[in-house]
């Protein structure tokens, strides 16, 4: 895929969710919107729920779909705390853009990604856990719209 592509996928990334941006108005009852544009793309997360959530997140070019990915997700424990959820997805690799790195460590936290495919057709987990017990758990697949 273009870099181009890529290097705003991850910019998106870190302005809105995993950066703690604001939110827009809802484009659904109850979801949770989050956008950015830049140079006629656009990135769009949408979501439903809370401790247990389901949502997707899209990209387009000039108002043309192209790339989406869709994550389902859970807490498992008040353990779980979201701030180290979004240090972790801040950190999202330039070669594996969908979630966060394939570890991720801070204090007694341990986040865990795992992604077969490519940015064109892929499949994933993610995990964190907090002293060695599972606290949060996410799935995710995507790939390009055609």
């Amino acid at each position: 895929m273009d870099k181009k592509i890529i290097d705003f996928l991850i910019n998106a990334k870190k302005v809105t969710y995993a950066g703690k941006g604001a939110e827009k108005k809802s484009s659904r009852p109850k979801s949770h919107d989050l956008e950015y544009k830049e140079d006629g793309l656009k990135y769009i997360d949408t979501y439903l729920g809370g401790r247990q959530f389901a949502g997707e997140e899209a990209l387009w070019d000039n108002n043309t779909p192209f790339w989406s990915m869709n994550y389902c997700g859970r807490v498992l424990s008040d353990d779980f705390e979201g701030d180290f959820l979004k240090e972790a997805l801040f950190n999202v690799p330039i070669d594996m853009p969908f979630r966060g790195p394939l570890e991720f460590k801070r204090d007694n936290f341990e986040y865990r990604c795992k992604v077969d495919g490519d940015f064109d057709w892929f499949n994933g987990a993610e995990e964190i856990f907090k002293n060695g017990i599972k606290v949060y758990e996410c799935v995710f697949h995507g790939g390009l719209i055609v």
